[in-house]
């Protein structure tokens, strides 16, 4: 049962704090290449493209050996690689501002080269999560939903938390810095330790 529920509540984090960093990206490229549609076509175009990478290895992977300690691990990982957006992000803004002419292109460069990576992780954690959920295939849908109705609500909190409260009272260097502390917070212990439940 506890193992359930650290599944579950890792799906939700992941969903939560990928929502959360796709809103801030907006504000990190807008002083950039303004804040037009042009700059959310292409944000919104490589967290899609970074997710559905991610669900197609996450499932792969899920194949070899599935365990909770492997789920932690992504979490963390995911976590770590949003560093470089906090200590890299304007340099490669400014350089991406000062050789690529046109911000459509410039957007698409930057959101590609801080976001997809962490986001492409990230997103292997709900297909592996699937996978330990489910046991009994006649129960497979099921779980599916539950799952995604875990993830999609922590998405959908992280979404209206990261645009109306949380850019408000924080600096967006202390958000992705919270984040990635909690994701490792929740992730490291079980990554190192496992859990006695461990599903093999």
């Amino acid at each position: 049962m506890m193992t359930r529920l650290l599944i579950y509540t890792i799906a939700f984090w992941t969903g939560f704090s990928v929502m959360v960093v796709e809103m801030l990206s907006g504000k990190l490229l807008a002083p950039y290449f303004g804040n037009g549609i042009y700059v959310w076509g292409a944000i919104i175009t490589v967290f899609m493209m970074a997710l559905s990478l991610g669900y197609l290895l996450g499932g792969r992977w899920s194949l070899h050996h599935p365990n909770i300690r492997k789920l932690a691990a992504i979490l963390c990982v995911a976590a770590v690689l949003n560093l470089p957006i906090v200590f890299f992000s304007e340099s490669v803004m400014n350089w991406l501002f000062d050789n690529v002419t046109d911000p459509r292109y410039g957007s698409l460069l930057a959101s590609t080269l801080l976001f997809f990576m962490p986001t492409a992780v990230a997103g292997m954690a709900s297909p592996y999560a699937l996978r330990l959920l489910t046991h009994q295939h006649q129960m497979s849908g099921n779980t599916a939903g539950v799952l995604y109705f875990v993830s999609t609500l922590g998405s959908a909190l992280g979404t209206i938390l990261a645009s109306f409260h949380l850019v408000l009272w924080f600096e967006l260097d202390q958000l992705f810095l919270g984040l990635t502390a909690i994701s490792l917070t929740l992730g490291l212990p079980v990554a190192l330790k496992g859990d006695p439940n461990d599903a093999k």
